[in-house]
């Protein structure tokens, strides 16, 4: 017996034919072009709709654009992530781009072999978040396609930046937590050796705050940090260290929430409450912060908006890329829960 015949494609004929226009008149509200009225665009669409119309992407990309935007993310499991995610498609759901997702696995080779399929796969923009690759890389990549770049400090005239004043939230967790009377605060960084990255990375940046804050508070003798990884894994091998120092923290700094799960566990293997022995902060504010079992304390960066903000830079660099290159800034606030509280008398 011979196997069914595929079906038939509908094609940007058979949308006009239905819609009763033009394919000139469907061509221009697929790209979302001058020229057409409300209410053509609301039949196309609604012809769209009733016979199931898929643009054909390589036709388009040979037509110059794709109508996707490639998005890398470090690590998946950071649900930091997410939230910048949710802020890109919150973006781009009123317009024909579609975002596709790629991780970069917080590594130079593996993010060159993404953003590479990215550009060979005609891709109209990317957004590469918290990349490690140099700004050499990245400003190559972006002179191939519209790029913006997500928590990086520095500026390029190659790429639009977004990120959080990493330095200003430091500050505010350590003053939270000197107001509240602790001296011993330690810190557990995401471990950064390359001279290239640490004056732009944010992990860098928050250590540096941490050491800042600590000096202006007067706390500089106790100023205690661990170099182990941005994971659930680095906060609990971390915490471990920090409580079998001869002089035990009475509060510890996590620079992300996903570090600060795991001092949490080490924690309670350890026999210690938080916050009675001990008291914990994080950064980043994320829905597993907020758990009411969890209630850590964290600094919010406004994920969401980041990826909001990203998305538009991509969009109006995607129109216009001659305009100079912008950095936009965000100004973090503390949330304070139940993880923090005085230290033990």
């Amino acid at each position: 017996m011979k196997p069914p015949a595929p079906p038939k494609r509908v094609t940007i004929v058979d949308v006009a034919q239905h819609a009763q226009v033009s394919t000139t008149a469907v061509s221009k509200v697929l790209r979302n072009a001058y020229g057409t009225s409300p209410q053509m665009r609301a039949k196309v669409r609604q012809a769209i709709a009733e016979l199931g119309y898929r643009p054909f992407a390589a036709a388009r990309g040979m037509r110059g654009q794709t109508y996707t935007v490639g998005v890398m993310l470090p690590d998946i499991r950071n649900p930091f992530f997410p939230e910048i995610l949710d802020g890109i498609t919150d973006a781009l759901w009123d317009t024909d781009y579609q975002v596709l997702m790629a991780p970069g696995r917080n590594g130079e080779e593996a993010e060159a072999k993404v953003t590479e399929a990215m550009i060979d796969r005609g891709m109209d923009g990317m957004i590469l978040v918290a990349p490690v690759s140099s700004r050499s890389h990245l400003e190559r990549v972006a002179s191939t396609v519209p790029t913006v770049v997500v928590g990086r400090h520095g500026q390029s005239a190659a790429y639009d930046t977004v990120s959080d004043d990493d330095l200003a939230g430091a500050a505010l967790v350590v003053d939270h937590l000197a107001d509240l009377g602790h001296r011993r605060i330690a810190h557990i960084e995401h471990d950064e050796t390359d001279p290239r990255r640490i004056a732009e990375m944010p992990n860098a940046i928050r250590a540096d705050g941490y050491r800042r804050a600590m000096r202006a508070r007067g706390l500089e003798d106790e100023i205690n940090i661990v170099s182990t990884t941005y994971t659930q894994q680095g906060g609990y091998l971390g915490a471990q260290q920090l409580l079998a120092r001869t002089s035990r923290p009475t509060a510890i700094f996590a620079g992300a929430d996903i570090v600060a799960m795991g001092v949490l566990q080490a924690v309670s293997e350890a026999g210690l409450n938080v916050p009675d022995n001990i008291s914990i902060a994080g950064y980043d504010n994320t829905t597993i912060a907020a758990l009411g079992p969890i209630s850590l304390t964290s600094v919010d960066q406004a994920g969401r908006h980041i990826g909001t903000n990203a998305a538009q830079l991509l969009i109006d660099r995607i129109a216009d890329r001659s305009r100079p290159t912008a950095q936009i800034k965000f100004s973090p606030t503390l949330v304070p829960r139940r993880t923090t509280a005085r230290p033990p008398a």
